[in-house]
């Protein structure tokens, strides 16, 4: 069978379409798969490193802000416009895919239109609680849609045939390391609560205040925990030295640790009584699957504000603490993490609704949904 796979433009568009893929080898060895996406997008990059053959086709988003730079960026979308949907049809015709998946970013647009023009099955994954632009464009024209979250059926047509599938979630998230086990990995002291902090490859800002306001804090107080902080690019040349600047040295303090990067965010992850992260759709589903509290602080500068919905599903669940960035205050992120340390029940509470929350079996539903629309 021939599977050709789309997406891009954001790792939250990509990783999910690479999980797919790893799905259907685990039950189909001898499938062929190709993937469509942008020709500078991160997938050209990620997808080959993956061995899977890539086909580029060039589309890019219309800005909505009137600046010159955006002038140009929309006068270079527009004519990507007036070939992308040809160079689709050249792709689905050469490789003859039994099916399409789509996984969002504005890659997946001509390619699962043409698909339905051409009468080849198409289906679509959507990862966040509010559907992307493309979803809500998409979503009459494919077979069937894939939901991580049920609220994000609202934004739908009834019509539409939605499947909650979950997000399939990266290996080493399964929930089989134990917290003692990777704590004792990472070296850190098995009787003292863990606490994660992180804010993605890039950073963010607001989590990289927030771990100073507590690193402060739980030096200053002697708070019996381990705090392990990844800043992100955005820290590279500051947060250290901020660090430095509180009268912390991160060579000789064994309760911190403090990356530019993680490499091993299963075994962190897994390490953690406490996470405090941003609320991007992947975020949501591994703390699900490995049942861990969060303080969740969403991105208020995401499309359709999607991270709040995320966060909200776990939220209205009593499955996680949500703040807003725009009420976020050293003294609020202090007083929550000093709540919730002091309180293991309260914790584990919070750690048993969000595990309640994971989808066992998100791989044999979306193998499911893909070999029914194939019928």
């Amino acid at each position: 069978m021939k599977y050709l796979l789309t997406g891009g433009g954001t790792a939250g568009h990509i990783n999910p379409a690479l999980a797919i893929i790893s799905i259907i080898k685990d039950r189909e060895p001898d499938a062929e798969f190709l993937y469509a996406g942008t020709p500078n997008g991160m997938e050209s990059k990620l997808v080959p490193m993956e061995g899977i053959e890539f086909a580029p086709i060039r589309v890019s988003g219309f800005q909505r802000k009137i600046t010159p730079k955006n002038i140009a960026r929309n006068i270079r979308a527009a004519a990507y416009l007036t070939t992308a949907g040809h160079t689709a049809k050249k792709i689905l015709k050469n490789f003859g895919p039994d099916v399409v998946i789509g996984t969002g970013g504005y890659v997946s647009g001509p390619v699962v239109l043409e698909a339905e023009r051409m009468g080849i099955p198409a289906v679509i994954h959507e990862q966040n609680a509010y559907p992307g632009v493309t979803t809500r464009i998409l979503a009459k024209k494919a077979n069937a849609v894939m939901l991580t979250m049920d609220e994000a059926r609202e934004y739908l047509d009834p019509s539409v045939n939605a499947v909650k599938t979950g997000l399939p979630v990266r290996r080493g998230f399964d929930g089989k390391l134990t917290r003692a086990d990777a704590k004792k990995q990472l070296g850190l002291s098995e009787d003292k609560l863990c606490i994660f902090s992180w804010g993605g490859s890039l950073g963010a800002g607001a989590i990289n205040d927030s771990a100073v306001a507590l690193m402060k804090w739980e030096s200053e107080n002697g708070f019996p925990v381990t705090h392990i902080h990844s800043y992100g690019k955005m820290g590279r040349d500051s947060f250290e030295q901020r660090i430095a600047d509180i009268g912390i040295d991160l060579k000789t303090n064994k309760n911190l640790m403090v990356k530019e990067y993680i490499h091993n965010m299963d075994i962190c992850t897994a390490a953690a009584d406490l996470i405090i992260c941003r609320s991007g759709a992947s975020a949501i589903s591994e703390l699900e699957a490995m049942g861990r509290a969060s303080i969740l602080i969403p991105s208020p500068v995401v499309a359709g504000n999607h991270q709040y919905h995320n966060a909200m599903v776990l939220g209205k669940a009593g499955a996680a603490v949500v703040i807003e960035q725009k009420d976020l205050t050293g003294e609020l992120i202090i007083d929550k993490v000093k709540e919730l340390v002091g309180s293991p029940k309260q914790l584990n509470e919070l750690s048993r609704r969000a595990h309640a929350q994971c989808i066992a079996d998100t791989g044999e539903r979306i193998y499911g949904v893909i070999k029914g629309a194939m019928k």
